[in-house]
């Protein structure tokens, strides 16, 4: 394969003329935002949280 069409290829995969690319760094930002605050309300509520998962595991597994 032509190096040179491997060049062209790449640049034009990677200009940001096309307007159907999308807002990667906004996505970004949201995903690590929402990871954020997974990890805040998980450090939180983490005895709740477990309390609650094996209530509901109990309950579906007949336990209780």
């Amino acid at each position: 394969m032509n190096p040179l069409f491997l060049l062209a290829w790449f640049r034009d995969r990677l200009s940001n003329d096309d307007p159907e690319r999308g807002d990667v760094p906004g996505w970004v930002m949201i995903t690590l935002m929402t990871a954020g605050l997974v990890l805040i309300i998980w450090a939180i509520a983490e005895t709740q949280l477990g309390a609650l998962f094996q209530t509901a595991i109990d309950r579906v597994l007949g336990r209780e």
